[in-house]
């Protein structure tokens, strides 16, 4: 298993969620987007082909992929190094996908 590396800009999604859950709904509901995020992480880190390239192309990134957290509308957006796996950003799924990645 690889393990995980987030980027500045990935760690701040995660935080800004958080505290959206923390503000506009209940400890519970934020701790269960960690959980499924904790999830997501591990799948990742065990079988990182299986994230979609669908937005490879569109960004010109060749190994770019995501994967979807369980429960939460979030997208994990990655790139599979030797060693690791280079989280870029987590994502709402109904954000401006391409706009939002080229911030990173």
């Amino acid at each position: 298993m690889k393990g995980i590396v987030s980027r500045v800009l990935a760690n701040r999604d995660v935080e800004e969620e958080i505290d959206h859950y923390l503000v506009e709904a209940t400890a519970k509901v934020a701790l269960g987007f960690v959980d499924e995020l904790e999830k997501a992480y591990a799948h990742i880190g065990r079988h990182p082909e299986s994230g979609s390239p669908r937005y490879s192309h569109q960004l010109g990134l060749a190994d770019l992929r995501f994967w979807r957290l369980g429960r939460y509308p979030y997208l994990i957006f990655y790139v599979e190094r030797d060693e690791h796996i280079d989280v870029w950003r987590v994502l709402h799924e109904q954000r401006d996908i391409p706009a939002w990645m080229s911030d990173a």
